[in-house]
């Protein structure tokens, strides 16, 4: 948290206490026009603004149920930990700053800012090859995530976030898995269910239905989950930046038309998804590839250039890191960058 916001939450805090130790409404509060009370004994809130609410917490309340009665969603009980200076839990009487609007949205401080960690998966199995990663190492992988307060985000996400609307929190993550080997299915997502981490799974879809890939009846079950986000990976995996032999503008422009809207409108047609998301075959792209990825209605897109996601990262050019089969856990944790210091001014 940068010394500015600090200092006005601090404050806020401050503020909060003072309320708390007070029998009835004070006078002052009760005339200021952006500041609004509820009666304690019903709700718990002793003040609202456009900015805030304090709330007093009673025995059973943890971070996660007042994120889910007061903000809808108990995945915001960071940001009630954050408000109230890393506050592990709540203390019945001791009032807490619960903020309405996002308190940090581009993840900037005062020696560092955010960046988010997009992890790449391929194939899960026993066998060898670079990308296969074995299922006790990737369950092992997820497993420290969660031990270790890692929230694990979808990357839909990501697209507030870069647009500065919603702040993330400051160990966030992103799951993702290429191409749609039935692997994924037999041996990730019984992980991900278990426990509950979301997903974006990226399909070329001229392979769905052979081979190692997915049935559509195994990417339908893993879309209805609602932890898995079944997107874009091209309709043959070509890579988009390469021209076949004798392919002019005009027929390199149609191929690539068939290569971002295809697989967009299939997928919607037969799992009842909406396709907003796209990962470029081999991580390439071009200023056509670019523009034809925004006519289609893509918000973002990812590569594979490793390294992780600032509030200023170009949407449509996410880098992504891979994880390979001979990644230990130790070299597992050194591609979480979820943040980085700035360097010195010159």
């Amino acid at each position: 948290m940068n010394t500015v916001v600090a200092w006005r939450w601090k404050a806020l805090l401050a503020m909060a206490f003072v309320l708390a130790s007070c029998t009835s409404t004070p006078p002052a509060l009760q005339s200021s026009p952006q500041v609004a009370t509820e009666p304690t004994a019903a709700t718990g809130v002793v003040a609202r603004s456009e900015l805030l609410l304090v709330y007093l917490p009673v025995a059973g309340d943890s971070l996660r149920s007042i994120a889910g009665r007061l903000l809808g969603d108990e995945g915001r009980d960071w940001q009630i930990a954050e408000a109230n200076a890393g506050l592990p839990k709540p203390e019945p009487g001791r009032p807490l700053v619960v903020p309405l609007q996002p308190l940090n949205p581009l993840g900037v401080r005062a020696d560092s800012y955010q960046t988010v960690p997009v992890l790449c998966y391929h194939r899960l199995g026993t066998g060898g090859g670079k990308m296969n990663v074995s299922p006790a190492r990737f369950a092992a992988q997820m497993e420290w995530l969660v031990r270790n307060d890692y929230r694990v985000i979808r990357l839909g996400q990501l697209a507030d976030y870069l647009a500065g609307r919603e702040a993330l929190p400051p160990r966030a993550v992103v799951l993702t898995f290429d191409d749609g080997y039935e692997s994924t299915y037999r041996h990730a997502f019984p992980v991900l269910r278990r426990l509950g981490l979301p997903a974006t799974l990226f399909v070329y879809t001229d392979w769905i239905g052979a081979g190692e890939a997915l049935s559509w009846a195994q990417l339908q079950e893993m879309a209805a989950s609602g932890l898995v986000d079944v997107q874009a990976h091209s309709k043959s995996h070509r890579n988009l930046i390469e021209r076949t032999a004798g392919e002019g503008d005009e027929r390199y422009r149609q191929s690539l038309d068939q290569e971002i809207r295809g697989p967009r409108e299939l997928l919607e047609k037969r799992l009842a998804v909406q396709v907003q998301q796209y990962a470029y075959p081999y991580g390439d792209a071009n200023d056509l590839v670019l523009d034809l990825l925004a006519r289609q209605r893509y918000s973002l897109a990812v590569t594979v250039n490793p390294g992780g996601n600032a509030f200023f990262a170009q949407p449509l050019m996410l880098r992504r890191t891979m994880i390979f089969g001979d990644h230990d856990l130790e070299a597992f944790k050194a591609r979480l960058q979820t943040s980085r210091r700035f360097g010195p001014v010159p």
